[in-house]
């Protein structure tokens, strides 16, 4: 019970961000340029996170990485669907290490 403050604070403190842009996005029109911008956030994520993932494999897990990332961007690039591409990758690299033995 003494860590419900605790918990609360780090709910809000994380929370605030997260709500600011949407109410700032609901009071009027986007800018066309930054409508654009924000579009390419998701993408530029998955980008990174994938680029880190490949640099930082060890060894013995950088084909089943490499693979992954390969699916990733191949589903990204043809369903524009970020959830899709993750998933995509975490299978593709899941299905090369248990049944392809890397």
């Amino acid at each position: 019970m003494k860590y419900l403050p605790l918990i609360l604070g780090m709910a809000l403190v994380t929370y605030i961000p997260r709500l600011m842009p949407l109410m700032i996005i609901k009071k009027g029109e986007l800018n066309e340029r930054f409508r654009l911008f924000l579009v390419y956030i998701p993408y530029t994520s998955l980008s990174i996170l994938m680029i880190r993932g490949v640099l930082t494999a060890t060894s013995d897990m950088k084909i089943p990485t490499i693979i992954g990332v390969i699916a990733a961007s191949a589903i990204a690039y043809i369903q524009k669907n970020i959830i899709f591409s993750v998933l995509g990758g975490i299978a593709a690299a899941f299905i090369t290490i248990n049944f392809l033995n890397f």
